[in-house]
């Protein structure tokens, strides 16, 4: 591949302008360009703000430094044109030539599509899903669990060595509530047939008889305190606690098609907390305060200026003496950079949690751990009535439940579509169909919003073939495997040169060329949405092109051509669904 193919196509743009400003300005270091995509195709394809902000410096006027740069630009190969707008803009369009020739070179990298690796790959932990042993995973999970899992995805595309983490919640005071509440309430029977169902039922009853009974409640913390001193039967317990959890976990992972390279719950860091207090204590980040060891932040010379203002403590032991998840995550972050030796730990978690991220990276900080630590926050899923989506008496939606309804309503959507004569699927395909489509709606609609925003629970907009629904882009990418299976022709490997004769195949090419830069974009914000958006963007560009043109009746170069820009959609829809989790139907 080119080298300039091998480059995002605006780090490409960025570099041509940084070098037209040193030589059309004179400039004797760097400046950057400022380079943007334009809002409106009729002003061209890309803009550089660089005159504006150099203007003050170089005390002279704005539009007198566009023109330079403008003119300087004109002899780009990537430039069909550069004109100064407004108050010194510089407006580019692309040169369709060259945009051809490159997106030629796309089509040749079977490999990755045209997205180019990352220039320095890292080591990056992603932590995310967590749900808590003893418990059923509900709807509360599953942003977290969508959202990780395309951020894995998506820094795996860039070139990243990623170590997806399933840290559990399996250790703590609820098993010792478990293990008193087994021998006094437990059914043999339902732990074997509904496991989780079970420990749910036993735990209820086992809490509300530990805040009346005071010594139903210290017999609890003293099996808690055998279990965490190794008592084997009180360990075997807790180990069937986990196995059945586990069973009822992977059965909903594989639905939705994540997977992890690590189950490192708050287990696999307990005998390494007392080391972690006490680091604290010699370091003299944490004191005790009634019985508590605390991080108080307003003490701490090198705390954040926010934090200093924080009056509640950062607790890392208890009053007695019991662990917090606070101290668990220490003992987290110096595992995953002492044994991973990871440069970044990403947490998709809650936004809720914000104040507690911020703590736990100030102290990682003050503890000289230079690994990069981000807090990927997203917002809650609403119902109708814009509260938190619950069950009709209030109960939290189980995620097993909402996948079942999503594949229902899919199943049921399809024989609609198929009586109507709208899609085409064949029988024996249906169930697998509506799998796809079902779970595919729901991550879509999901990974379609801004992750930091609220949104609400639409069935009728998920499962749609119109609009931005997940079905819509896998019908579209199921026409463009019809139109290759008419021509006998292979779309992964389908290799053509590229004329940009037409309006519409200009607009369609301008689209397909942002795919490497929007799907890096997405990996290092953790916004998966604007691969959603690019997705949709060029799903509406091919439909718009596909009404209008030929394609298979067409001849000669125009045919190939047209069959290479159908072919570069087809495999941008492929691999930018996978990216968000979404699987690909053949035949619709």
């Amino acid at each position: 591949m080119c080298y300039a193919c091998a480059m995002k196509l605006e780090a490409m743009l960025d570099e041509v302008g940084r070098r037209a400003l040193r030589e059309a300005l004179d400039l004797t270091e760097d400046a950057p360009a400022l380079l943007r995509p334009t809002q409106d195709a009729r002003f061209g394809d890309y803009q550089l703000n660089a005159a504006m902000a150099l203007a003050k410096k170089l005390k002279r006027p704005p539009r007198e430094l566009a023109g330079a740069l403008a003119e300087r630009l004109q002899g780009e190969p990537a430039i069909a044109s550069a004109e100064v707008a407004g108050p010194g803009f510089v407006n580019l369009t692309l040169d369709d030539t060259w945009l051809a020739a490159r997106l030629g070179e796309d089509l040749r990298d079977h490999d990755a599509d045209g997205v180019p690796p990352v220039a320095k790959p890292e080591t990056i932990v992603v932590d995310f899903s967590s749900p808590n042993i003893a418990k059923q995973m509900h709807v509360g999970h599953l942003r977290s669990t969508i959202l990780g899992d395309a951020v894995v995805r998506l820094l795996r595309q860039v070139g990243h060595h990623v170590i997806g983490d399933n840290h559990l919640g399996d250790w703590g005071t609820q098993f010792g509530l478990l293990i008193v509440g087994m021998r006094e309430w437990g059914d043999e029977a339902k732990l074997e047939s509904e496991p989780v169902d079970e420990l749910e039922r036993v735990y209820k009853l086992a809490r509300a008889r530990a805040k009346e009974d005071e010594d139903f409640a210290e017999s609890a913390r003293a099996e808690l305190a055998k279990l965490q001193t190794g008592d084997a039967a009180n360990l075997a317990l807790w180990e069937r606690f986990v196995a059945a959890t586990r069973h009822t976990l992977d059965a909903i992972y594989a639905r939705l098609g994540v997977t992890f390279d690590e189950w490192l719950g708050e287990s696999a860091y307990h005998e390494l907390l007392p080391g972690v207090v006490k680091t604290l204590e010699e370091r003299g980040l944490a004191r005790e305060d009634q019985g508590a060891l605390c991080v108080f932040w307003g003490e701490l010379a090198d705390a954040p200026p926010k934090l200093k203002k924080q009056k509640e403590p950062f607790i890392v032991r208890k009053r007695d003496g019991a662990f917090l998840y606070s101290t668990t995550d220490i003992a987290t972050i110096l595992v995953r950079r002492d044994r991973f030796e990871a440069d970044r730990s990403i947490y998709v978690v809650g936004s809720p949690q914000a104040l507690h991220f911020q703590q736990l990276f100030a102290l990682a900080k003050m503890l000289d751990v230079d690994m990069r630590l981000e807090h990927v926050g997203f917002g809650a899923i609403l119902g109708d009535d814009g509260k938190v989506l619950r069950t009709r008496d209030g109960k939290a939606v189980r995620l097993s439940d909402l996948l079942d309804e999503a594949e229902e309503r899919s199943l049921k959507r399809i024989e609609e579509a198929r009586a109507e004569g709208v899609l085409r699927i064949p029988e024996e395909d249906v169930a697998a169909a509506a799998h796809a489509i079902g779970i595919g709606a729901v991550k879509y609609a999901d990974l379609s919003q801004n992750r930091l925003s609220d949104y609400r629970f639409d069935w009728d907009r998920m499962i749609s073939f119109k609009g931005n629904a997940g079905p819509y882009l896998q019908y579209n990418y199921a026409r463009v495997r019809s139109i290759f299976r008419k021509a006998e022709l292979d779309m992964q490997r389908f290799e053509a040169e590229l004329r940009l004769d037409e309006a519409l195949e200009r607009v369609l090419a301008r689209r397909l060329a942002r795919f490497g830069d929007v799907v890096h974009r997405a990996a290092e914000q953790a916004e998966p949405h604007l691969v959603a958006e690019h997705l949709y963007e060029l799903a509406r560009g091919y439909s718009a092109f596909y009404k209008e043109h030929t394609i298979l009746g067409a001849e000669g170069a125009t045919r190939a051509s047209r069959l290479a820009l159908t072919a570069l959609t087809g495999r941008q829809l492929k691999r930018g669904l996978g990216l968000l989790g979404v699987d690909v139907i053949e035949r619709m």
